[in-house]
């Protein structure tokens, strides 16, 4: 986005999920997934299946999951079903020398049951056995090189299943194996954490801004964390890279009696280029009785309590061009302005002030009814799915990280109440520090461990790949990772569960085919109970350097959730230019069941979004064509007049969208014409809602909205064309 208004929202519905869950209670395998290198009974061991990737038989229920047997909690365990044989697996990633196992029994155990061992998960042999087990806290001394460790229960000692508090496979790892790597530790520089007693708490916070203001493509990145508590007269201006959070479970453990602004005096009261920041999880009591977040993309509002109202436009209501709010609650009017257009998801809000181009919400109490186009609001009453983001969090003096449980149609805030979902110990990370490479992040989640990138910029030469079931990955601060060389920068492979949270990913210099990709080619697995998000994981090509990549963002695997990214082909900053940047598509969807909530795509030299998968949804989509084609010719596509800035397969039969947006500004050669925003199958089962085009000040023109439906734009009057109901 630029200096002139933006608009774009695309919003699209859940997809159906495939069928067919894959239910291998992912629990109990994890407990024995350790890494054991092969070393003497006499050195002393280490504990190898913590945190692995763990699957199971069966499940008592939906609060026994296998995981729960290596999670480290004494307190949470695994239950089969009340059959025999049951069975808990886990995969440790790589082989090692296994000397003992731990089995902490609850009062459902097994007296007759093996242990496994396999470095194939194909061919298993017995390591251990017996018919006597006495059930409580059994040890026992093992020897044998494995990366499948499997329990394999015959006889029940009750009428119950097998249930084990915790499943722990001992032993080193040696020769060529990974170096353990320790969890937690501190958060680094980078990460200010302040408490009530804080001195000169403002005074901090106005450094950081000052340095943070106008450095759109800087180097510095901050987290500001504070402490449960009652924080009195603050005003945290937040700037670029700059996130800042409460550290309660809940916003309201975190009072603010002030605010967290964001303005644009930095480029003269235009919003349009407030990019690159967060507040997250706090209370406000806005000293106005209004707080300011002034912001376009990549700025995202979670999770926040503002007990006031909250204007979406900078002082002066100059330009601002778009963003997003989730799991936030808003007790005042939410006042848009300026802003061309908006997405707001499961939320509660006091009322909506009005609507420029495309104000999109699901599942916001309080939200504007159905209207589009005039007011141009798009509402939906629940969000089929969604996964709010994981957030860190202090449990007494103990940092914990918390995942959010998915939520299927869901509506309002995810935090009254006590919060669902998981709570995972610093100790079960791997916190990544500026200097760390791709090897020691890789071998860290092959060990086991989730990843919290603490504020930096990462420069890897290999992929970092997440291939383990239900890992974490969490940026603080913006956390920045370029590739070198040419490679992805990460990629997740077709497993349940992943979540990718708060990351900028930069292009390198030297073209990458792919820059984000979820799933392997040809992923095929069913997702559906447990799927791997994307959560304010943002894609950026140019503007900071020279940089390339052929494609921003693959999604192979089924029922992702893309929930908040901006994929950006720069078009302002440094190395920028039509083919200084080149990046011919920003996301490829192949993946069914997909679904996007909060799609912003920009600038990409061809296609911006093209979905190949059945059953995909986008709520929201956000779009600007890209300003630099020099030329008709350049952006020609066959006999079609420029490139659909979402683009369906002709060969998908089944697909959904809703509030959606694309705008032109050829400001290179303003005689451009594109043939339409969107391109579709004309197919019952392929629908869209609630559609725009806009040419800014007449800077090129659409002939069509969708295929060849919608009216043309024309003239310098920036009118949007609209299309409420396709086909």
């Amino acid at each position: 986005m630029y200096a002139p208004p933006l608009f774009h929202r695309h919003v699209a519905p859940l997809g159906r999920r495939r069928g067919g869950v894959l239910a291998v209670v992912a629990g109990l395998v994890l407990s024995l997934l350790a890494f054991v290198p092969s070393t003497p009974a006499s050195a002393a061991p280490a504990l190898l299946s913590q945190g692995k990737t763990v699957t199971a038989s069966s499940q008592e229920n939906g609060g026994t999951p296998a995981g729960f047997a290596v999670d480290g909690d004494n307190g949470t365990r695994w239950a089969s079903a009340f059959a025999d044989p049951q069975w808990i697996k886990v995969d440790l990633g790589a082989s090692a020398s296994v000397s003992q196992i731990v089995l902490r029994w609850e009062a459902a155990y097994g007296t007759a049951y093996r242990i496994e061992f396999s470095t194939d998960n194909n061919n298993w042999s017995t390591a251990y056995s017996t018919t006597t087990g006495p059930g409580g806290t059994e040890t026992l001394n093992v020897s044998g090189t494995a990366r499948y460790v499997r329990l394999t229960g015959t006889t029940r000692a009750t009428g119950y299943g097998y249930s084990l508090w915790e499943f722990q496979v001992f032993g080193t790892t040696g020769g060529g194996g990974d170096p353990q790597i320790p969890g937690g530790g501190d958060l680094g520089p980078n990460v200010l954490v302040f408490d009530p007693s804080t001195p000169n708490i403002q005074g901090k916070v106005d450094e950081i801004f000052k340095k943070q203001e106008s450095a759109q493509f800087g180097t510095g990145r901050y987290a500001l964390m504070f402490k449960p508590g009652t924080y009195n007269n603050i005003n945290a201006q937040i700037g670029f890279y700059t996130q800042i959070a409460g550290l309660g479970l809940k916003p309201d453990d975190t009072t603010f009696n002030g605010d967290v602004t964001v303005d644009a005096g930095w480029f003269n009261g235009n919003a349009t280029q407030n990019f690159w920041r967060s507040a997250e999880n706090l209370a406000l009591n806005p000293v106005s009785g209004t707080n300011r977040w002034a912001v376009s993309q990549a700025a995202p509002f979670r999770r926040m309590h503002v007990k006031g109202g909250l204007n979406l436009a900078p002082n002066g209501y100059g330009w601002a061009s778009g963003g997003y709010i989730a799991d936030s609650k808003i007790d005042g009017q939410v006042g848009p302005y300026s802003q061309q257009q908006w997405y707001t998801r499961d939320s509660s809000i006091g009322s909506w002030g009005n609507g420029v181009w495309n104000m999109t919400f699901s599942g916001v109490e309080g939200a504007p009814a159905q209207s589009f186009p005039e007011p141009p609001y798009t509402t939906l009453n629940n969000t089929p799915v969604s996964r709010e983001k994981p957030f860190l969090y202090l449990d007494g003096n103990n940092y914990k990280v918390f995942v959010p449980a998915k939520r299927t149609n869901a509506r309002g805030v995810s935090w009254n109440g006590t919060p669902q979902g998981e709570s995972i110990p610093l100790s079960q990370f791997y916190v990544v520090k500026p200097g760390a490479t791709a090897q020691t992040i890789n071998a860290a989640v092959r060990q086991g461990l989730h990843l919290l990138f603490t504020p930096g910029i990462y420069h890897v030469n290999e992929p970092i790949e997440i291939n383990r079931a239900n890992t974490v990955a969490l940026g603080l601060g913006l956390a920045t990772i370029i590739p070198d060389n040419g490679v992805t920068a990460i990629k997740v492979g077709d497993v349940d569960g992943v979540k990718l949270a708060g990351l900028l990913v930069d292009a390198g210099t030297q073209n990458s085919s792919v820059l984000v990709q979820v799933g392997p080619d040809g992923a095929a697995a069913d997702h559906s109970a447990n799927p791997t998000s994307l959560q304010d994981v943002f894609v950026r090509v140019g503007g900071a350097g020279a940089g390339k990549a052929t494609t921003g963002m693959v999604v192979n695997s089924d029922d992702t959730i893309i929930d908040h990214t901006w994929l950006w082909r720069a078009d302002h900053g440094d190395g920028v230019g039509w083919e200084t940047n080149r990046s011919d598509y920003g996301l490829r969807v192949n993946g069914d069941d997909v679904l996007a909530t909060g799609l912003f795509v920009e600038h990409f030299n061809k296609y911006d979004v093209q979905w190949y998968g059945e059953n995909g949804k986008t709520i929201f989509f956000q779009n600007e064509k890209a300003y630099d084609a020099p030329n008709q010719a350049a952006i020609q596509n066959g006999g079609t007049k420029g490139f659909a800035a979402y683009k369906v397969a002709d060969s998908v039969t089944t697909h959904e969208g809703w509030g959606m947006g694309s705008y032109c500004y050829y400001n290179v050669d303003p005689t451009i014409r594109q043939e339409h925003g969107f391109q579709a199958p004309v197919k019952p089962g392929v629908k869209f809602h609630d559609l725009l085009v806009v040419s800014l000040g007449g800077q090129g023109q659409y002939e069509h909205v969708i295929n060849s439906t919608g009216s043309p734009t024309s003239g310098t009057s920036t009118i949007p064309s609209q299309v409420v109901s396709f086909p």
